[in-house]
């Protein structure tokens, strides 16, 4: 019987979930980070930058509709209130 049991504790033990000591085995470096987000930011910025240039160039070629703020840098002469 001793040894059923001390089968039964060890398999208790083998059950049991082994923790990692260490969380966060993939820490990275505060110089990693912001190596990171400046990429980012410049991946972001390089998109963006795109986009207002397809917008601007489908607004040359009347393919979209403009809005009240690209409709007054385009056409100002459509907000002179010295015509009426």
């Amino acid at each position: 019987m001793g040894a059923e049991a001390e089968d039964h504790q060890q398999a208790k033990r083998n059950a049991e979930p082994v923790l990692n000591p260490d969380p966060n085995p993939n820490r990275i470096t505060p110089d990693q980070f912001l190596s990171w987000k400046r990429q980012k930011d410049a991946d972001a910025s390089t998109r963006k930058a795109e986009a207002a240039q397809k917008r601007a160039e489908d607004i040359a070629a009347g393919v979209v509709q403009m809005n009240g703020r690209e409709l007054f840098l385009h056409q100002p002469w459509v907000f002179d209130n010295d015509l009426y």
